[in-house]
């Protein structure tokens, strides 16, 4: 006989951790004890060596499916004898801390769900140690039931001799509760709740209504995805007129009618997690237009929470649809609604009626966006089902910092030691309201993780709200360049800390030098950067309107390749006409709320616009997400450098110029000749990756660096990510890009968290 002492540190908590370690120990024979430590699971195994090394496979090689391994470690101890194995009471110890994000319904609860036998038929909350909400409901570690908001409801008997019995699914599962006593669903200003209040919701639904609907992290905004006058109404209500709507299909079959997708796909749609997951419209598909319009692909995910189920599939005689749209419960540029006050407040003057629940919300979580790229996942929004999960790396860091993130896209990350904390989305810090909720939601991860910052980072730009914020947090402040941060964040996902390359490419990012950058090539380490290249400046006209109005960057950029011809080339292309084009061209000169520019993401917009493709956007990378599409529609096989390009590049003052001005001109010589616009738009795509890649090589030939970083939201254009990327490799040179941590701003916390101040 022999006891060991076994750590486990991962995502051991919330997952069903310590129930399956005492079934396995009991079936070994083992005796001992099984706890919580706050940052690991503890156990204490008595019994044969043999026994106790079949326990220690079992942890390594079948942990509960949604546990996520991080470490285990061993000793032997001399203890008194055991008399059986137990799950003992939990205890808090300082750590690593891994808290479990919220978790889709499993299959097994969902079986249930619709077993008429099944003492928990139909039950909103139904869920098990696989399976419910985590995050959302947690106010403190460990995760045991009174440090939740299930501990709003006692237990039944039935449900505590479940909770209480190692046999059962449920034991020890913290969300257990049944229709006895468990959560009531309700809608507002109505006596209905239960069974008739979701049945009210579902004939509201198919009568062409708006829902708003209480999830596990916040409200939905939800109608028919087939009605498209439910469709066109929500849009006017929501001053969204052509955002792609996110999409929630009854099942795997719906989406396969809907879509066309692959293995890797399906794995997301139907896996844990259940994030929304961008694929390829059917034009067979029955989604009305208004969903995504002009947009070949749409987002869609599968039911996660036992009501969403329910709302499909209801025992009351509802013909229901299998498709409904579920965009985020906010006013525009608002954080998600997350109680009945916000919803009542905020959303109510766009639904006709609002389900909700009376399970607390403790920590908003949206949903997760994912797209694909060569065969893994390639996240869009990092939410819900992946946040708080850590990023590791191997650095040997010491300390805790608060990374504040950027303005638009908000997360925020807290590091201790080597684990980067990547909170759930926040959303756009212009609105006073999301800067409410990051500070909410900063103080609630900072006392969910026991973390004490020692010192805050955050962006250099002068006026963003989320500087302010960090200012006023009375630490010690380190600002870190926008760019900088986005190459930082892809070297820490990919656990690099060598120099690299860094491509840079995104909207706007306030530089070293108080203009506006966006397109940039960065000698990057983590100590520090140096401006290699960037695109060639232009000036940027109109303050926020040049960030909507492409037109005004394609005048500003043809007039300077053209000169005194500029007027009259962008009148003979649409661009805009003489007047607009000479007030554009006074406000330049005289620096009248004109701005130096390198921002790739406005190139993007001003090539939509000479191509006729998007003269303005009505959300953020509309011209830009167009163009690619146009790009898309034409031949997929890379080519060559055009004739007409006389060169790629340029230097001044030490710097390397992407000769963008030419590119903008070779577009409008081919509007001008007649050439087919989407050919001309994959050409531009092609020609900017071949810039890129020249600048990169001679930067790898006279740095000796070989490894380059592709980051920021312009590389969520999967089209140029992909050619960047093949022709770098080509030249011999290893690539970094993202995965689970987004390109755009939501990721950029994570590299202001990962810069090393060695002040």
């Amino acid at each position: 006989m022999k006891t060991e002492m076994i750590r486990v540190y991962g995502i051991v908590q919330g997952v069903g951790f310590r129930p399956f370690v005492s079934r396995e120990a009991s079936d070994l024979g083992l005796c001992g004890t099984v706890a919580n430590k706050g940052s690991y699971v503890e156990i204490h195994a008595q019994g044969s060596e043999k026994a106790v090394d079949e326990l220690k496979k079992a942890l390594e090689s079948r942990p509960p499916e949604r546990s996520v391994i991080m470490e285990i470690i061993s000793a032997h101890l001399d203890e008194p004898p055991f008399d059986s194995f137990e799950i003992i009471d939990s205890e808090k110890e300082k750590g690593d801390i891994f808290v479990s994000p919220d978790i889709a319904v499993c299959e097994k609860c969902k079986g249930e769900l619709f077993d008429k036998t099944n003492r928990r038929y139909l039950h909103p909350f139904i869920n098990c140690t696989q399976c419910g909400p985590r995050l959302t409901i947690m106010d403190s570690m460990p995760y045991d039931r009174v440090r939740t908001t299930m501990a709003d409801f006692p237990m039944c008997k039935d449900c505590e001799e479940e909770y209480t019995d190692p046999a059962t699914r449920r034991y020890d599962a913290q969300p257990v509760c049944c229709n006895k006593c468990g959560p009531e669903v309700y809608i507002i200003g109505s006596e209905k709740k239960g069974a008739e209040a979701i049945t009210a919701t579902r004939e509201a639904v198919m009568a062409g209504k708006i829902i708003a609907v209480k999830g596990i992290g916040g409200f939905h905004l939800c109608c028919d995805a087939k009605n498209e006058s439910a469709v066109k109404r929500l849009r006017e209500l929501k001053n969204r007129p052509a955002k792609p709507l996110a999409v929630m299909l009854k099942d795997i079959s719906a989406a396969r009618r809907e879509c066309d997708f692959g293995e890797v796909q399906e794995k997301l749609l139907t896996g844990w997690q259940k994030p929304i997951v961008l694929l390829d419209k059917k034009t067979s598909g029955s989604l009305c237009e208004s969903v995504a319009p002009d947009n070949p692909t749409v987002g869609v995910m599968l039911p996660y929470a036992p009501l969403h189920l329910l709302l499909f599939d209801y025992d009351d005689g509802v013909e229901m649809t299998d498709s409904l749209v579920m965009t985020s419960g906010n006013v525009r540029g608002a954080p998600i609604c997350r109680s009945d006050e916000d919803a009542l407040s905020e959303i109510s003057g766009f639904c006709d009626l609002i389900l909700s629940h009376n399970r607390r919300i403790l920590i908003r979580s949206d949903d997760t966006v994912m797209d694909t790229f060569e065969g893994k996942p390639y996240i869009i929004r990092r939410s819900r089902g992946y946040a708080p999960l850590p990023v590791m790396t191997s650095c040997s860091d010491k300390g805790q910092t608060l990374a504040i993130g950027g303005e638009l896209k908000n997360t925020f990350c807290i590091r201790k030691g080597s684990l980067y904390y990547l909170s759930s989305y926040v959303g756009d810090m212009a609105d006073i309201r999301t800067v409410k909720a990051l500070e909410e939601s900063v103080k609630r991860m900072c006392e969910l993780l026991e973390a004490t910052p020692q010192n805050v980072v955050c962006d250099m730009h002068p006026k963003y709200n989320t500087v302010a914020f960090a200012e006023g947090l009375d630490l010690p402040l380190k600002k870190v360049q926008h760019h900088y941060a986005h190459i930082l964040s892809c070297m820490a996902e990919n656990d690099y800390s060598e120099k690299v390359i860094g491509v840079s490419y995104d909207g706007t990012g306030f530089g070293t030098d108080g203009t506006i950058w966006g397109g940039e090539l960065l000698l990057c380490d983590r100590t520090g950067f140096e401006r290699m290249g960037s695109i060639k400046p232009f000036m940027q006209v109109g303050g926020d309107l040049s960030s909507k109005e492409g037109w005004r960057i394609a005048a500003m950029i043809a007039g300077s390749a053209y000169g005194e011809r500029g007027g009259e080339i962008c009148e003979k292309l649409g661009i805009c006409t003489a007047k607009e084009y000479k007030l554009l061209s006074i406000m330049a000169e005289k620096k009248v709320n004109a701005v130096s520019s390198t921002s790739a993401g406005r190139l993007f917009d001003a090539a939509s616009a000479v191509l006729g493709i998007r003269r303005s956007s009505t959300f953020e990378g509309e011209a830009s997400m167009a163009l690619q599409f146009a790009a898309e529609k034409f031949s997929r096989e890379p080519f060559g450098i055009y004739e007409p390009m006389e060169k790629l590049t340029a230097e001044k003052e030490g710097r390397i110029m992407l000769c963008t001005q030419a590119l903008i001109k070779r577009l409008c010589q081919g509007m001008q000749n007649g050439e087919d616009k989407n050919r001309l738009a994959y050409e531009f795509h092609s020609l900017l990756a071949d810039m890129t890649v020249q600048a990169c090589r001679t930067i790898s030939k006279r740095t000796g660096v070989k490894v380059c970083a592709l980051s920021g939201g312009v590389f969520q254009n999967k089209l140029l990510l992909k050619m960047v990327k093949c022709r770098l490799e080509k030249m011999g040179l290893r690539v970094l890009i993202h995965s689970l941590v987004p390109a755009n701003d939501g990721g950029i916390a994570l590299g202001q968290a990962f810069y090393l101040n060695e002040e």
